[in-house]
């Protein structure tokens, strides 16, 4: 065999990285259930056209391909991986409407696909925690504040540096923009949502094939400036003299998103009036979240309002979601060498042999251990006593036993400190930060 290639894309963490991973997701999944979200996993693939029919993803999808036999069904040739969550889960509802007690909680935490740049941060193949709330017909406003609370929590318990959910909703920009008579708000959406890339030269440059006059790109602009940490921005798209009926409905619920998240939790949240988000299924608030220091990188958790998703005839679910972007999240960290594992290996204790036909007693002790919730590993071999604490030592194994020889009490070593102590299997617990691998985050 040759020697393989990394696939660009897709990334394979070493395993103190996975213990890193597994710890963040044992914390979001913990705070997500503290709220009464239940959970879901749904399928990896989607039929095309549900993954095409909203938003402009066609260039993203990865579109399963097989060999077929001939006169062999070909009703799977039109299948494609997920690129999110929240398309499968609108889809699940749908399917599973008489089974569900709405409004429905429900978190995901599953890899998706997306056919994108690889770069720091940004992986074809990653993981997603959502969380979602639906109902059946209509959704309360106030679930759309309840979100970034839930999203608050879950990271302000990572070392991770301290978020802020940006907020803002797509029917403050509709409505700006058909105050201005514009023709296609939308289309205007997805190009103010990429200011931050193009900057205002690059979009008002692209407003102008759009209709857009200089004027009224100017005004566009004025709007996507405004960033407030409370609901004084009401005030001052007030004062750019644009009036619209439905500005008035989305003014209004952006200030109680922001209120309720200053109320929970000052700081967590800001009004960020040129946030749009591209995809097309999201029609009221919006969230981006960001690390402090390291803006560079974008959003770590996104999502949005959406009402018509999940609807088919007269059935309609809508719903609100956020999903942090976890391979996104520690990606990034991962490359500013700012996380970090106290060790590679669960294992908590290393039960040294001193002969091999002394294993069997050696394993009795680690099973007694084990039994008492303490990861625990008997030596590969019967080397030397120093070989074997330099094999604990390499692996970051805090604790070596010993075992005693015929009446003899056993011991145990912290390693770390040199000093041993008699012991037995039955009731002998090392100190709780032992126990498993402690995840630090170390930030400028």
């Amino acid at each position: 065999m040759s020697k393989p290639t990394p696939l660009s894309g897709f990334p394979e963490w070493l395993p103190a990285q996975r213990i890193i991973e597994q710890r963040f997701l044992d914390h979001i999944r913990r705070t997500f259930e503290l709220y009464g979200f239940a959970s879901l996993e749904t399928r990896a693939v989607e039929p095309l056209d549900q993954l095409l029919r909203k938003g402009e993803t066609s260039k993203e999808v990865y579109v399963l391909r097989r060999l077929q036999a001939e006169g062999e069904d070909t009703s799977d040739a039109s299948l494609g991986l997920h690129f999110d969550l929240t398309v499968p889960f609108a889809r699940f509802v749908l399917e599973n409407a008489g089974k569900l007690h709405f409004p429905f909680r429900r978190y995901q935490i599953q890899k998706a696909w997306r056919g994108e740049r690889p770069q720091v941060g940004r992986y074809r193949e990653f993981v997603q925690a959502d969380i979602d709330i639906v109902d059946r017909d209509t959704l309360p406003a106030h679930y759309e504040a309840e979100l970034p609370l839930v999203i608050g929590d879950a990271l302000a318990g990572l070392p991770i540096p301290k978020p802020t959910v940006m907020v803002n909703n797509r029917k403050v920009l509709q409505g700006f923009y058909q105050g201005l008579d514009l023709v296609d708000p939308e289309a205007v959406m997805r190009v103010v949502d990429k200011l931050d890339k193009i900057g205002p030269a690059g979009v008002t440059a692209e407003l102008a094939p759009l209709g857009v006059t200089e004027s009224q790109a100017k005004l566009v602009l004025a709007l996507a400036e405004i960033s407030s940490p409370d609901a004084s921005f009401v005030d001052e798209v007030r004062q750019l003299g644009v009036r619209d009926p439905l500005l008035d409905e989305g003014l209004a619920e952006l200030a109680a998103v922001v209120e309720a998240a200053g109320a929970h939790s000052p700081g967590l949240c800001r009004a960020e009036l040129k946030i749009a988000r591209g995809l097309d299924y999201y029609t009221g608030t919006v969230y981006e979240t960001q690390l402090a220091g390291l803006e560079r990188y974008g959003s770590v958790c996104s999502g949005g309002r959406y009402d018509n998703l999940a609807s088919s005839g007269n059935d309609r679910f809508p719903g609100v979601g956020l999903s942090i972007g976890v391979s996104r999240l520690l990606g990034v960290l991962f490359g500013e060498n700012a996380l970090s594992a106290s060790r590679s290996v669960p294992t908590a204790v290393l039960i040294a042999v001193s002969a091999e036909e002394d294993r069997r007693a050696c394993d009795r002790i680690a099973a007694q251990l084990r039994a008492r919730g303490i990861a625990t590993e008997v030596s590969p071999s019967a080397a030397k006593f120093g070989k074997q604490i330099k094999f604990a030592d390499r692996r970051g194994i805090p604790y070596v036993w010993f075992p005693g020889a015929e009446d003899a009490a056993d011991t145990v070593k912290d390693i770390r400190s040199g000093e041993q102590v008699e012991a037995s299997a039955g009731n002998w617990t090392p100190p709780a930060v032992d126990l498993i691998p402690v995840v630090e985050g170390t930030f400028n």
